[in-house]
């Protein structure tokens, strides 16, 4: 299998549309088009994650933060970190592609996996993006229906949430005059014709606009085929920003405390307090997420957990709602464990067979003084 094809995989996942538009995910150093060997997986590329993909004989890296996120204007390994982890990967051939905000944004995403660690159920993002989706009505001749929609779905259309070909048909008759330079499917050139149509109506993310309008033009029989794009303004259930869920059972707030230090692995947090006595619906963002504040008191969540929060973002929160800061590594690092179990599934590999490897080192730069 080559390189290419495990990101074809991973962007169905996280679509680099998805990303936020200054985001720099992708391939960020080598080349795709490699036969894979093995793949190490990291939340950062530091010098120590190549040196063990040296070692274990990987030439792909999956990283979630890009090594390359800033424009460098040289190459100097001897006196340059990044510098150095690029010479080291093109000495080694090794190959680096970053998914960033794109799996931040996607569903089963940084945030879900975070809900999923807590035990939340009914999780849904926290703020769905608007602006980022239009449907697709074409008319298409009844018995090249099923042929069509097939083709907008394999093009990335008619997912809505948990549901994939979703779609709506109504029938209704269509009518067209060809010129004498027409080829028409139905009917002769120069004459006017009716013909039984069916209306099929898709929703689909903006950026697989063109290709879903190039599968459409591939699969239907018309020279022209008829067809309208309409913009959406709902929110979209597939890409969002954070989650929120609900525990099984209220905990108090207490034991929630301590129930996300354990589950979480944390050595510390900060914390404000909130006005709930017990805790049931929480809010989640892997990485910095305090902008989703609002967001999460408005929908009248017990508890934000996230991080990089600000000391006057725990000013704004106190007594309405149980902030936390949990560490940016912290609540992004089940991330890469959703990554290695994706991969092995579609890899179709056993226990035995050790072709994709989560990094042996913790690459979270901030030590805690006990």
């Amino acid at each position: 299998m080559r390189i290419k094809e495990i990101v074809h995989f991973l962007d169905d996942w996280a679509p680099p549309g998805a990303a936020w538009e200054k985001d720099n995910p992708g391939l960020q150093v080598g080349s795709l088009d490699k036969e894979l060997t093995n793949i190490l997986i990291c939340l950062d590329v530091t010098v120590e994650v190549v040196k063990e993909a040296i070692t274990r004989n990987c030439n792909f890296i999956i990283s979630h933060h890009p090594l390359l996120y800033h424009s460098i204007k040289r190459i100097t390994p001897d006196s340059d970190t990044t510098s150095a982890i690029i010479s080291a990967l093109l000495q080694h051939n090794i190959t680096l592609c970053s998914w960033h905000t794109n799996i931040d944004f996607s569903r089963n995403g940084v945030s879900h996996q975070l809900a999923y660690r807590l035990g939340l159920q009914s999780v849904r993002f926290l703020r769905g993006f608007e602006d980022n989706q239009y449907k697709l009505s074409v008319f298409v001749p009844e018995d090249h229906r099923e042929l069509v929609a097939a083709a907008l779905y394999e093009a990335g259309a008619g997912t809505i949430g948990d549901y994939s070909k979703c779609s709506f048909r109504s029938s209704g008759t269509g009518s067209f005059l060809g010129s004498e330079n027409s080829n028409p499917a139905a009917g002769k050139r120069g004459s006017y014709e009716e013909v039984e149509e069916v209306r099929l109506e898709v929703i689909l993310p903006k950026w697989q606009l063109t290709r879903v309008t190039q599968a459409l033009y591939r699969a239907h029989p018309y020279e022209e085929p008829a067809f309208d794009v309409y913009p959406m303004k709902n929110a979209a259930k597939n890409y969002g920003a954070g989650v929120i869920g609900a525990l099984p059972e209220p905990m108090p707030a207490g034991e929630f405390l301590k129930f996300i230090k354990e589950q979480l692995n944390l050595t510390c947090f900060r914390y404000a307090e909130g006005a709930a006595d017990k805790i049931q619906k929480v809010a989640l963002c892997g990485g910095a997420g305090s902008d989703l504040l609002p967001s999460a008191v408005q929908q009248k969540a017990d508890a934000f957990i996230t991080a990089d929060i600000s000391y006057h973002a725990f000013h704004d929160a106190k007594r309405k709602i149980y902030l936390i800061d949990a560490g940016h590594f912290e609540t992004e690092i089940f991330i890469t464990d959703a990554i290695a179990r994706e991969l092995t599934a579609f890899l179709k590999l056993t226990e035995a067979e050790n072709q994709v490897l989560i990094t042996e080192y913790s690459t979270n730069p901030i030590k805690y003084f006990k």
